[in-house]
């Protein structure tokens, strides 16, 4: 049984590390945004990477209104006070970001190889 359990721990060890593992470096490659000139072209203009807020601002603030709604949820009701107030939560996180302070800027990851 031991050898088992060591085995498959094993496999999950390898399987995972395989899964984490970066799959392009990321000094090749760079962030553009698109703006137009005073001639109406279309050009794309490096800018610099933007802060993990700016990239991943969907997620965390569903992220955060899940996490506070199951707080306040559970401190109220228990465990089906905090299932209640996680699904509240979320509703109201994600009325806030998509449609109430949508993203304004969007990114484009160029890579050159």
């Amino acid at each position: 049984m031991k050898k088992l359990l060591s085995l498959l721990m094993m496999f999950v060890m390898v399987g995972t590390m395989l899964i984490m593992a970066p799959a392009d470096s990321y000094g090749q490659s760079y962030y553009v945004r698109k703006v137009r000139d005073a001639n109406g072209r279309v050009r794309y203009v490096r800018v610099a990477k933007p802060s993990y807020y700016r990239r991943h601002r969907n997620r965390i603030n569903m992220a955060v209104g899940t996490g506070a709604g199951a707080l306040i949820g559970g401190l109220a009701g228990g465990k089906k006070g905090a299932l209640i107030g996680s699904a509240v939560g979320l509703g109201g996180s994600a009325l806030y970001t998509y449609k109430l302070k949508p993203k304004k800027r969007k990114y484009k990851k160029i890579r050159r190889y």
